[in-house]
C-alpha cells in the first residue's frame, strides 16, 4: 500500500506555500488525507473521496478543484483494520492506544493511516487564513494567522497520519490528526479531544510517492533548518501560535 504525498513537511515549515498540483489531480491519488492550501488559507480533509477546506473560523467549504495544494498526503485505505475506541479523555491518550495497535502488528518503523468516526464531547483544533509571503517560516505565519475554537457535543470523523521517527522532515514524526464533523461543517487541525467512543479502521504503508515541486524558487530554500521545537510549536499550538 502506497502514500502519495506533496512537497514536504520541512519545505513547509521554512515557508514554500506555493501550489505544486492542484486539488483534482491530488484526488486521482487518494481518498482520505491531510494537508494544506496554498499561502497557507486553511487546513485539508480529504474524506471519502472529497477534499474539505476548514477556514479560520471553523467552518469548512469543499475545496475547489483548481485549488493548489503545497503539502498533503493522502492515500487509499486498503487491508485495513478494523479499530475501536472506548471513552478517550485526550489526544494524548489516543495517540498511546494508536500507538499501541501499531506497535502490536509491529508497524512502528511503518507509515499508517486511520480514521476514526466517533462521538465527542470535545474538538479543540485550529485553522488559519492564508498569508502571500516567500521564506516566511510557518511558525511566524500561524502566528499571525492561525485561530484556535473548540466543538462540543459533536459527531465526525478523524483523519490520522503516522510517520516514524526517522522520517521527520518528510513528514511530522508520530501521529497527526484532522478532524471534520459529520455534516461536513466543521473542522480542523486537531490539538485535542475528548471522544465518548470511536470505531474506524487502520492501514499500513510500506511504500510512498513523493512529488516535489517543479518551480527553480524551490531550490533556493534551505531545507535542513527547521527545528524540533519550531515543528512542535506549529503541531501543538504552543509558543509564537
Amino acid at each position: 500500500m502506497k502514500v502519495y504525498q506533496v512537497s514536504t513537511l520541512q519545505a513547509l515549515m521554512l515557508g514554500y506555500f506555493r501550489a505544486v498540483i492542484p486539488v483534482s489531480e491530488l484526488l486521482t491519488h487518494g481518498d482520505i488525507g491531510l494537508g494544506t492550501f496554498t499561502d497557507v488559507d486553511g487546513e485539508m480533509i480529504v474524506l471519502d473521496g472529497s477534499c474539505y477546506r476548514a477556514m479560520e473560523n471553523g467552518n469548512v467549504l469543499v475545496a475547489e478543484a483548481d485549488r493548489g495544494v503545497p503539502f498533503s498526503t493522502v492515500c487509499t485505505m486498503e487491508d485495513s483494520t478494523p479499530i475501536e475506541f472506548g471513552f478517550t479523555n485526550s489526544i494524548e491518550d489516543l495517540k498511546t492506544t494508536l500507538n499501541n495497535i501499531i506497535d502490536g502488528h509491529f508497524g512502528l518503523n511503518s507509515m499508517h493511516m486511520a480514521r476514526i468516526d466517533g462521538e465527542f464531547e470535545l474538538v479543540d483544533a485550529r485553522s488559519e487564513s492564508g498569508y502571500e509571503s516567500v521564506h516566511v517560516d510557518l511558525k511566524t505565519v500561524l502566528g499571525k494567522t492561525q485561530r484556535a475554537f473548540k466543538f462540543e457535543k459533536i459527531k465526525g470523523t478523524l483523519v490520522c497520519v503516522y510517520f516514524p521517527d526517522y522520517m521527520d522532515g518528510i513528514n511530522a514524526s508520530g501521529w497527526h490528526l484532522h478532524f471534520i464533523s459529520d455534516d461536513r461543517k466543521h473542522g480542523g487541525h486537531v490539538f485535542d479531544i475528548v471522544m465518548k467512543s470511536g470505531k474506524g479502521q487502520i492501514s499500513k504503508i510500506n511504500a510512498i510517492e513523493l512529488k516535489l515541486p517543479d518551480e527553480p524558487i524551490f531550490d533556493t530554500y534551505s531545507l535542513k533548518q527547521a527545528s524540533k521545537e519550531a515543528l512542535k510549536a506549529v503541531e501543538q499550538g504552543k509558543g509564537a501560535e
